[in-house]
């Protein structure tokens, strides 16, 4: 059986030499620095949350998709102009998780005008998983331990997230996140703990 960490690596191999790598050449050429590329992101992430708050789904996840896309290119530009710093791995991770947030946000100010409840529930649900995945990636790193194990890493969420609120059904892309994100804060516990006992 196919591992999911398999699949992901595999995939991000293919989308940095393909997609990422080659627009970051252009990036570089032109002279934006990974720090302004993640701010671009950010703000590009911040008007999405925006639009899905006002109920343009469509549109703002849409958006989101190019705003989570820039997250790819700061990397790379960072790591082939010879840019890469310990400040500018930190600033991009706090960026990431604020976009995210805010996205979010934006979903749970939606149901409210909407007066859905359960959406207003799974919003923040699905928030406080999120913030719980990172955050336990970041704990077992501090200890010295992988932490990137588990099936729903940001990136699957940004897929999830996106394409549930292309289709319009929102919901129930906050529904998959909870579920599995749930299943990515076990899978992420057992890990340490195993490593945490050897």
């Amino acid at each position: 059986m196919v591992k999911i960490p398999v699949i992901r690596t595999h995939a991000r191999g293919l989308v940095t030499k393909f997609f990422s790598n080659p627009i970051a050449k252009i990036l570089i050429a032109l002279k934006i620095s990974p720090n302004l590329i993640t701010v671009i992101g950010f703000l590009v992430t911040s008007y999405s949350a925006y639009l899905i708050a006002q109920g343009d789904l469509v549109l703002g996840g849409s958006i989101m998709f190019v705003g989570a896309g820039m997250d790819m290119f700061d990397g790379a530009v960072a790591r082939m102009a010879g840019r890469e710093s310990v400040f500018g791995a930190f600033f991009d991770s706090v960026m990431d998780r604020l976009g995210e947030a805010m996205t979010l946000f934006g979903l749970l100010a939606y149901f409210v005008a909407e007066g859905d409840s359960n959406g207003i529930y799974l919003s923040f649900g699905a928030l406080t998983v999120s913030m719980m995945v990172s955050y336990l990636r970041a704990r077992a790193e501090g200890l010295s331990i992988p932490g990137d194990k588990g099936i729903l890493g940001r990136p699957e969420r940004v897929v999830v997230l996106g394409v549930t609120l292309i289709v319009g059904l929102p919901s129930w892309g906050l529904g998959i996140i909870v579920g599995f994100g749930l299943v990515t804060i076990l899978q992420r516990g057992i890990h340490v703990w195993k490593n945490a006992n050897r």
